[in-house]
């Protein structure tokens, strides 16, 4: 079955989520002046990912809906758990002034997209939500190039559910055969991908390499070769 449809995913994968939160926060901490509870920045920083996976992946089980995961968030790091909720949300949002203002996609991703724009259609399918990454779809300048953006928030599924796939593909009204599925995590996105039927392609920026029963690419410029030339499970792990 041709594939006919990329679904991506977006932070890390289309949008440098990872630059974007070292900088924003990197600049929260000192604006808020909580610098000086740590060893340094970089410390700071450690923990704020490390509560950051923690609570996301509450939110992906279910266990925490995706505004409470962020006050949780913000009360552990700042080691207030009887923090109210107006106040964690006005502290989150004035980290998030920093962290917009840091956005960029990578420099592989509009050449591929318009690369691939006259053969393939287009969609996404993020563990964010709806608010957010529909926002940032337009901030970078590149919401137009998706027909359909469905995030878990709003589906009441996060990836790699196959439910969350399943609902992407009936979104673009293609069978999950005819999909492929582009991503950074190596389990949530491509093996998710493949075991809901879709062509899952593992995006594995850092050359960590590995996971030799996963499609991986190590730049988005790969993608259009293993696409025009996919042979489904079982494709060569590493290319160039």
């Amino acid at each position: 079955m041709a594939i006919r449809a990329v679904l991506w995913d977006v932070d890390d994968t289309l949008f440098d989520y990872a630059r974007a939160d070292h900088v924003g926060m990197s600049e929260h901490l000192t604006a808020e002046g909580l610098v000086d509870g740590y060893d340094s920045v970089d410390q700071a920083l450690g923990r704020w990912r490390e509560l950051t996976t923690l609570h996301w992946r509450r939110f992906e089980a279910g266990g925490v809906d995706f505004q409470e995961q962020r006050r949780e968030r913000v009360r552990d790091f700042l080691r207030e758990p009887g923090l109210g909720a107006e106040a964690a949300d006005e502290w989150f949002q004035r980290y998030v002034a920093h962290y917009e203002a840091a956005w960029e996609l990578f420099p592989d991703a509009v050449p591929v997209l318009d690369l691939l724009a006259r053969d393939y259609r287009h969609g996404i399918l993020s563990n964010s939500s709806i608010h957010n990454q529909d926002h940032k779809l337009r901030v970078l300048g590149v919401r137009d190039r998706f027909e359909a953006v469905l995030c878990a928030a709003e589906l009441g599924v996060a990836k790699p559910a196959a439910e969350a796939f399943h609902a992407a593909c009936t979104a673009l009204g293609l069978a999950p055969g005819e999909v492929a599925y582009v991503g950074d995590q190596p389990d949530i996105d491509a093996r998710g991908a493949v075991e809901a039927g879709l062509l899952g392609v593992w995006l594995d920026r850092a050359d960590s390499g590995g996971r030799p029963e996963l499609n991986r690419i190590t730049d988005l410029r790969q993608l259009p070769a293993l696409l025009g030339g996919h042979t489904r499970f079982g494709a060569p792990s590493t290319f160039g």
